[in-house]
């Protein structure tokens, strides 16, 4: 009895094999994208800038980076109970999200390998960069006695069509935000060597590198496509895609901060200073960003991160379906009301902030 108190029980397709998480809006998502239109874009605008990024992709500066050495080398299973579960969950969603991307790329990089062969090895690296990262992931799920079928990932899960500049808009940010979220957490631990709880940690400085290389990259194609950012649907999209990748990460952390509370972070801080950093970069690119100091700004979050905890209690109890529904409702409408009203918050000039820097 007191062992499976300790040890949360994971549902497997076969032993050590864990079935994935259900989809749902916050799960990370697998896209595809309208190959041809991305195939006759026009470079040359910026093309001194892409083929510098493209020799810091041939570098390879991670090569040697991720390899497991001897602190892995132990049992695991002190980290127990509730720990655990949100550990290895917290492995898997990082394993699908660098999966995703490779998968991404991967396609990209052969789609366009005869007509913009600048792009397609760009591509092809970093989908070399995210297949190294999900396959580390992955070994570190075995450490808990799990992994993930890959292989089945790619055929069961539902793809999400952008076009092409949703996809720059959708991947500078995930990238972006994927070096904030790992550096802070490792500037974090360097500072609390004593909440390192796992090794995988150690490795988030170089590992966030190549996340900055990528969303450079991505920087790069939107500056060689003007008209994917100078026009006033540009600010309604750009006001879009940041306020979808921050309410999504902080209801997601919020919901998990046990997680963060084991590393020695408080969540909503950590959550805070990472959409700061993030609206600040994305300044760089987009027309406009958010106004994430506006009074109502996390307050708004943090109402919908209360709704979306209710809307997590409400699925885990044993009333009806439909039952479930209906309960459900009144919070699903609060964090709709929340995110239209965070959308229609007056946004801020992205000249403006630049300029305040210089």
């Amino acid at each position: 009895m007191v062992d499976s108190l300790k040890k949360p029980n994971f549902e497997e397709m076969q032993p050590g094999v864990k079935v994935p998480a259900k989809e749902t809006i916050l799960t990370p998502r697998f896209y595809t994208t309208d190959f041809d239109e991305m195939a006759q874009m026009d470079i040359s605008v910026n093309e001194d800038e892409l083929r510098a990024i493209l020799e810091e992709f041939r570098a390879d500066y991670n090569r040697h980076h991720f390899v497991r050495d001897d602190e892995f080398q132990q049992s695991w299973d002190h980290i127990d109970g509730e720990t655990r579960r949100l550990f290895v969950e917290f492995l898997e969603r990082s394993c699908t999200a660098e999966f995703s991307g490779f998968l991404l790329y991967k396609e990209l990089g052969r789609r366009l390998k005869d007509k913009s062969p600048l792009l397609a090895e760009c591509f092809n690296l970093m989908s070399r960069d995210e297949a190294r990262h999900a396959g580390f992931l992955n070994k570190a799920l075995s450490d808990f006695n799990l992994s993930l079928d890959l292989g089945f990932l790619t055929k069961s899960r539902s793809y999400t069509f952008f076009k092409p500049k949703f996809i720059f808009y959708a991947t500078y940010l995930s990238e972006k935000i994927g070096y904030w979220r790992y550096i802070t957490i490792y500037r974090h631990l360097e500072s609390h060597p004593e909440n390192r709880v796992y090794p995988i940690f150690r490795f988030f400085e170089n590992w966030c590198q190549d996340e900055n290389r990528h969303g450079d990259f991505f920087d790069a194609i939107m500056q060689a496509q003007p008209q994917f950012l100078n026009d006033w649907k540009a600010k309604l999209w750009s006001r879009f895609f940041l306020l979808s990748v921050f309410a999504t990460m902080y209801l997601n952390d919020l919901q998990r901060s046990g997680f963060y509370a084991s590393l020695g972070l408080d969540a909503r801080e950590y959550d805070i200073h990472v959409i700061r950093k993030t609206n600040e970069t994305s300044a760089k690119v987009f027309p406009v960003i958010l106004n994430v100091d506006h009074p109502d700004f996390f307050r708004l979050l943090d109402r919908s991160a209360e709704a979306n905890q209710k809307l997590a209690a409400i699925s885990e109890s044993k009333a009806p379906k439909f039952v479930q529904f209906f309960q459900k409702l009144p919070s699903i409408a609060s964090i709709g009301a929340n995110l239209v009203r965070l959308y229609f918050m007056k946004p801020i000039e992205a000249a403006t902030t630049q300029g305040k820097a210089r």
